[in-house]
């Protein structure tokens, strides 16, 4: 017996995995593991401030970076403007009081 909690380690232990193609080689399951995934790697080009004003920010609210990033990019698709963020916050705020 092992002491490994996955209910299906047991199932696939004896198995022989060497010779199995990675994931990415094959089409249908690497389709299906992107759209499990939580996030894409992208590359996007920023100008230096906005860049700077990015780090800056996610320094000060302790955010990681490209989380921040993102969030930020949610809002913009959701269609949120900086106006409707500062209401949200206040009207949370004055909730709270």
């Amino acid at each position: 017996m092992n002491n490994n909690s996955d209910p299906e380690y047991d199932r696939y232990a004896s198995m022989d995995f060497r010779n199995a193609k990675p994931v990415a080689e094959i089409p249908a399951l690497a389709r299906l593991q992107a759209e499990q995934r939580q996030s894409i790697d992208v590359t996007i080009t920023l100008d230096p401030a906005t860049l700077a004003a990015l780090r800056e920010r996610a320094e000060r609210d302790g955010t990681a970076f490209d989380a921040l990033v993102g969030e930020a990019v949610k809002q913009f698709v959701a269609g949120q403007t900086l106006a409707d963020i500062v209401r949200e916050t206040l009207r949370e705020e004055l909730r709270s009081r």
